[in-house]
């Protein structure tokens, strides 16, 4: 039997435990009403752990409801489990610890994303309080802290990720983001195709052997760098059946998907020829000078085509990759391209395709382009534009246009226009 006693502490919730022991808890700052309704619950608590009996619905709803503090009271006196965590950095944490089946990368980039809900709904936040319309704000403050469209897009989904699994844990009844857009658009002002006259300069500025065989197999390769070019093993290169294994620890987790057979394009056979020429004996990877952690290629890069004397680029390698399955696809089929690129046709034309000055110049010069703009250049040298007159001419009409005319200007006769009934 719980009971309800008040001191100059305020109100408290007394009750005898399984075990035979006293045991209390103190409500602070709570008025009458509102403890009354809490001695209930507890009572029905009590009853429930004493007789090993289910608590009824309405106490499990209230339960599931209440706040942080009186949730742990509870826990403590033994009359319910311990919650897990409720709050939004302790239930981050706990997720990211828990996905032991992610990459580091990943789980790296999920780090940008606590840091904004953290920033914004605060480490101690409940999750039960973020509601639809705080997600709606989260959003607006990203874009308030500058972000693009697509880095915006991608933090809520990952926020959507993170509310979903607390909605299956019981930790919150919805999923506040559940609304949220996540798809990531294409980007046509991030596309850049690098001709491969550029591609000869960028070449030249390679300050050594390994960085042209990086350039070459992205640019010429369509490999996503850093993860397929230095995953790249000699072994993975069939120079008699001119081509090679690329491994795509990004799409491994897809049936089917983690690896790919890529042609040894001319571009790259020469490159790559060199390279395996200068390897040391019994070298693996064929990259074997720019594997550390601490690398960043992406920074190095930069630096080399601003020596080639061009001004670097949106997405330094993938608009490679972008560029070559551009130029791919000229010659090849796209399910052929995208088996070799490592994508999806619908990603390909959502992310990767590009509109060339080389698609307008080959359109004004196509055959039937050509056909068609003589035919009409004949014509104008041979008739030469109507006059007026002529075209005012009802005799220069055809079929049942001129027929009209005719039948305007003709005199209908005294029988009509009905051919004549045969007398019987």
């Amino acid at each position: 039997m719980a009971s309800l006693e008040k001191d100059e502490k305020g109100y408290r919730v007394r009750f005898l435990a399984a075990n035979g022991k006293r045991k209390t808890i103190r409500l602070s700052q709570l008025n009458k009403k509102k403890a009354e309704a809490i001695c209930r619950h507890v009572e029905e608590l009590s009853s429930a752990v004493a007789s090993g009996q289910p608590i009824d619905r309405q106490t499990s709803l209230w339960v599931s409801a209440i706040g942080e503090k009186l949730h742990q009271k509870l826990a403590r006196a033994g009359l319910i489990e311990q919650r897990a965590a409720s709050s939004l950095e302790a239930f981050l944490d706990a997720y990211v610890e828990g996905r032991k089946d992610v990459k580091p990368s990943t789980a790296t980039k999920w780090q940008t994303s606590i840091n904004h809900l953290v920033a914004f709904f605060g480490a101690s936040c409940e999750l039960r309080t973020i509601t639809e319309g705080r997600a709606d704000d989260f959003r607006s403050y990203l874009y308030g802290q500058g972000l693009a469209e697509n880095t915006v897009r991608r933090c809520c989904g990952i926020a959507k990720q993170f509310m979903r699994a607390a909605q299956r844990k019981g930790l919150v009844d919805f999923n506040a983001f559940a609304d949220q857009v996540a798809a990531v658009r294409g980007n046509p002002e991030k596309f850049y195709f690098l001709t491969r006259e550029d591609a000869a300069k960028v070449m030249e500025a390679c300050p050594d052997l390994q960085w042209r065989m990086i350039f070459s197999l992205c640019r010429f390769g369509g490999l996503r760098c850093p993860s397929e070019v230095l995953a790249l093993r000699w072994q993975d290169i069939d120079w008699d059946r001119e081509r090679f294994i690329v491994r795509s620890s990004k799409t491994e987790h897809h049936e089917g998907k983690a690896s790919r057979v890529v042609p040894l394009f001319p571009e790259l056979a020469g490159v790559l020829g060199e390279g395996f020429a200068d390897a040391e004996d019994g070298a693996t990877y064929v990259i074997t000078r720019y594997r550390g952690a601490t690398q960043n290629l992406r920074t190095t890069f930069r630096k080399i085509i601003e020596r080639a004397g061009l001004q670097p680029w949106p997405k330094p390698f993938q608009n490679l990759r972008s560029t070559r399955e551009t130029e791919l696809t000229n010659e090849f089929p796209l399910h052929v391209v995208t088996a070799w690129i490592g994508n999806s046709q619908l990603v390909a034309a959502k992310h990767y395709l590009q509109v060339t000055d080389d698609h307008f110049s080959t359109a004004t010069r196509s055959q039937v382009g050509h056909q068609v703009g003589q035919k009409a250049s004949e014509m104008t040298r041979t008739e030469g534009p109507p006059t007026q007159k002529a075209r005012r001419k009802s005799s220069d009409f055809r079929g049942p246009a001129g027929e009209f005319a005719e039948l305007q200007s003709a005199r209908v006769g005294d029988e009509g226009l009905e051919p004549p009934t045969p007398s019987v």
